[in-house]
């Protein structure tokens, strides 16, 4: 509100931020998740994951090794296409080898260095690494640029007739930091805020 004053509406009528930080969950569990998510409706993802955890009874989410173990056929069983497989696999065997930290471990990664490592493991793009960031391990200054959602709730609280360029929106954001996931929160806010209100949010 002090840096931005366009926030200090939006951010009165939504009220406190709600994060809703996962912190009981690992990376690896994030990245396996958000693979299942990908251009799902939540609703199917779930249903996906339920199958898939019930392959693994006892687990509070399948080990790595146990998932590697297993053959394809079970996996598409629960929903999978071939190419999510390939990526659980993948994340599989990145999250043994090192690749993808423990919680513990990422508190030693700085976000540029967990973003570079974990978008070299196949499916896994900046986007999911960026809410992993903010969703997960509750980093508090990632802007994701590249966001459909956080480039038009920018578009609506300034008043805008298209939305930024993920490039001008970064240079824009530097003035939230160090505070950018919560800028990135608000963002969203004020998505919800304008599909409430209808088609004329636009005009």
């Amino acid at each position: 509100m002090r840096t931005d004053p366009r926030f200090d509406a939006l951010i009165r009528r939504v009220g406190p931020p709600r994060m809703a930080i996962e912190r009981d969950r690992s990376p690896y569990a994030a990245l396996v998740r958000a693979i299942a998510h990908q251009q799902l409706h939540g609703k199917a993802a779930q249903a996906i994951l339920a199958r898939f955890d019930a392959l693994f009874p006892g687990d509070d989410f399948p080990h790595p090794d146990a998932v590697l173990a297993t053959s394809d056929e079970a996996l598409r069983g629960c929903g999978f296409s071939q190419g999510k497989i390939s990526a659980i696999r993948d994340i599989c065997a990145r999250t043994l080898d090192g690749t993808v930290p423990s919680r513990r471990a990422s508190l030693r990664l700085s976000d540029e260095v967990l973003i570079e490592r974990l978008t070299s493991i196949r499916g896994v793009g900046r986007w999911t690494v960026e809410m992993l960031l903010i969703f997960t391990l509750g980093r508090p200054d990632i802007l994701p640029v590249d966001d459909f959602g956080v480039r038009e709730g920018y578009r609506i609280l300034a008043g805008l007739e298209e939305q930024p360029k993920p490039k001008a929106l970064a240079e824009i954001g530097l003035a939230w930091a160090p505070h950018r996931s919560l800028a990135t929160w608000y963002l969203y806010r004020a998505v919800e805020e304008a599909r409430r209100q209808g088609p004329m949010s636009r005009a």
